[in-house]
């Protein structure tokens, strides 16, 4: 007779989930601008880092937000600036408690044109850069120039198997070779639902 064993075999662990994450542009133009935008500029049309750096420009003065409701709706947790995001205190609390090395923050002063109190945001960039993607089990299109340079083209849609040896403990990050491409994992999912975070989209990185 075969006796048999009360130890249970150890479960295999679940593989991570990731997201692509980013503002809901859906949503349609915000009752707010930039009223120092072309101080900040200093020429180019666009804020963004340094060619081939993450991070903010050495600005000459403080970002300056202005809030109109009558010319929009109100301002969600996450916006879309220029190459950054606009998010309020509530989802910076989220980033800095969850992967504070992987996000930067600069404060912006804020009025309402009307009078009242204004919230306060921050512009905010993801700073890490990560070749997480396997590519021989994803489903993307890989594209390149005579120059050597590669990116990924997700038109049509795609499928990234993320590999987690890679991202180890980081839990958001910018995919090196689609950089307006960002990436978090499940736990950062759940701490912004769990904020009740507005203006946030998530899609499975696995089908998107």
């Amino acid at each position: 007779m075969i006796a048999l064993s009360n130890e249970k075999r150890p479960r295999k662990a679940r593989a991570r989930k990731f997201y692509i994450v980013g503002p809901n542009v859906r949503l349609g133009k915000g009752g707010w601008e930039m009223e120092n935008l072309p101080a900040l500029l200093m020429g180019p049309r666009i804020l963004a880092p340094t060619p081939g750096q993450r991070g903010f420009p050495n600005v000459p003065e403080m970002p300056y937000l202005v809030f109109d409701k009558r010319t929009g709706r109100d301002p969600r947790d996450v916006e879309q600036f220029h190459d950054y995001w606009l998010v309020s205190d509530r989802i910076k609390t989220v980033l800095a408690r969850l992967d504070p090395d992987g996000v930067a923050f600069v404060k912006c002063h804020s009025s309402c044109k009307h009078g009242g109190p204004a919230p306060t945001y921050w512009l905010c960039d993801v700073l890490r850069l990560l070749e997480a993607v396997d590519e021989e089990k994803s489903r993307l299109t890989i594209k390149g120039d005579s120059q050597g340079h590669k990116w990924y083209s997700f038109v049509g849609g795609a499928s990234l198997v993320i590999r987690e040896d890679v991202v180890a403990s980081a839990h958001i990050f910018r995919l090196s070779f689609s950089l307006s491409n960002i990436v978090c994992d499940q736990e950062l999912k759940d701490a912004c639902k769990d904020a009740g975070l507005k203006g946030i989209t998530f899609d499975d990185a696995a089908d998107f």
